[in-house]
């Protein structure tokens, strides 16, 4: 599998993992120590348990503004190298009924370690 694939494997299985709110899994999705700059600025977290308990406290956030599901409008692969690709994704946020209610552009960086392919750095745009 090309590195391009394998990252576009990782960011399907953690759009699947949050839609789903499986914490744990989604955890796994995720390589560490983790770095999302948002807001202008970084938050690194260091392991799936630190991960998995924050994506927990915001998911009432996320069923208050009336969040059902994300979907992916686009995914483009920057660049590659046979350890880490950089994603440009175009991300939806979803009411039940399918309609799109918020959407923002988002720059991933996934890597290899030790064989495992995750997302290890998000820039969102997210407002």
């Amino acid at each position: 599998m090309s590195p391009a694939d394998a990252a576009t494997n990782a960011v399907q299985a953690f759009l699947e993992t949050f839609n789903a709110q499986d914490h744990d899994a989604h955890a796994q999705t995720l390589n560490y120590p983790h770095v999302r700059l948002a807001g202008g600025r970084f938050a690194r977290l260091e392991s799936a348990e630190e991960f998995a308990a924050i994506i927990q406290r915001g998911e009432s956030r996320l069923r208050e503004e009336g969040w059902h599901h994300s979907t992916l409008g686009g995914l483009t692969i920057i660049h590659e190298s046979d350890d880490k690709v950089h994603v440009s994704l175009d991300m939806h946020r979803c009411h039940e009924d399918g309609t799109v209610y918020k959407r923002f552009d988002t720059l991933w960086i996934a890597t290899c370690q030790d064989g495992k392919w995750g997302i290890q750095f998000r820039s969102s745009y997210l407002r």
